[in-house]
């Protein structure tokens, strides 16, 4: 079977794409490298995989005449990020939205099914725990544009019989996260620590995050695929953790050994201080998420410490 993965070329959807290769089926990743830099680090190791082809094109113009017509599932992952989104909010919800509008109608009109990749931002902060049914009220332009996306495919599916899944994203973790300054906290912290830097904690460090296995993620898009039970449904996709950064930035130190600790930072505009999160739809649909956030924060360190010796 031919799968399409937009953002493929990414930290998820490259694991995702190592992934259906294994299975033995044909991906096209669909990139612009933009979220690299324009490397292809990420998926280098499979460009001279018979069965993979890499479309560098921007997701939005390529999604307004894409012919989906002999893939078997689109696996929408192309995103802004949230850490760049406040430098181009025009940006970021042309690929977040408009990009899905695109998408979306496609496989409507194609007769394809689509795995859309959200986030837990849409719900915004809130008391209570996060689930499907959770009131959204953003207070990002990342979240706005997301729950847009999210918006889009849910009215398509009434309007055109599109056949969706959308899954909320919490706090991704793993090997080939972004490092830099606007990619993930884990593996920022790790290269700061491995680099004898001081970690910087944004606000008061009591902030809750429910750091979830990138291994756990593409688990849940492939469930996604094969399971009719979750069509037409959103899904809360996390370990249902709840860590504080001081307790990562403890553990990264406590791991790394480092010297320089870490100091306090203003918080960021629009970051959510509390994440509660009922993953019990996936669980139900046969998805067990792994709760090792330690194991999980000592792989990133290892793969950040292969990558400064190499």
């Amino acid at each position: 079977m031919k799968y399409l993965v937009t953002g493929g070329a990414g930290f998820i959807g490259s694991h995702l794409c190592d992934a259906l290769l294994t299975r033995g089926h044909r991906v096209v990743c669909v990139d612009n490298l933009a979220g690299t830099g324009g490397s292809t680090r990420n998926v280098t190791h499979l460009l001279v995989q018979p069965r993979f082809e890499l479309v560098t094109e921007d997701v939005v113009e390529w999604a307004a005449a894409a012919d989906l017509r002999d893939a078997g599932c689109v696996f929408h992952l192309a995103a802004s990020k949230n850490s760049v989104c406040m430098d181009d909010p025009e940006r970021d919800l042309a690929v977040n939205a408009l990009a899905t509008l695109r998408l979306a109608r496609a496989a409507a009109r194609d007769g394809v099914r689509l795995v859309h990749s959200s986030t837990g931002s849409v719900v915004g902060e809130t008391a209570s725990r996060h689930n499907a049914d959770s009131p959204t009220s953003p207070v990002s332009y990342y979240g706005v544009s997301k729950l847009a996306g999210e918006s889009y495919c849910r009215a398509i599916g009434e309007l055109s019989g599109l056949r969706y899944t959308i899954l909320r994203y919490y706090h991704v973790i793993g090997p080939r996260q972004d490092g830099s300054d606007t990619g993930g906290v884990v593996p920022i912290f790790a290269r700061r620590a491995l680099a004898g830097e001081p970690l910087t904690i944004d606000g008061d460090g009591e902030q809750t995050r429910s750091f979830t296995s990138v291994f756990d993620v593409v688990r849940a898009n492939l469930l996604a695929l094969e399971c009719d039970a979750a069509l037409g449904a959103t899904l809360t996709c996390a370990s249902g953790l709840s860590v504080t950064i001081r307790e990562l930035a403890d553990h990264v130190i406590a791991e790394t050994q480092s010297a320089a600790g870490f100091r306090h930072g203003p918080a960021r505009p629009g970051d959510i201080r509390r994440f509660d999160v009922d993953n019990g739809a996936l669980r139900r649909l046969g998805l067990e998420f792994d709760t090792d956030w330690r194991a999980m924060v000592r792989e990133v360190i290892a793969s950040r410490s292969e990558q400064r010796a190499a």
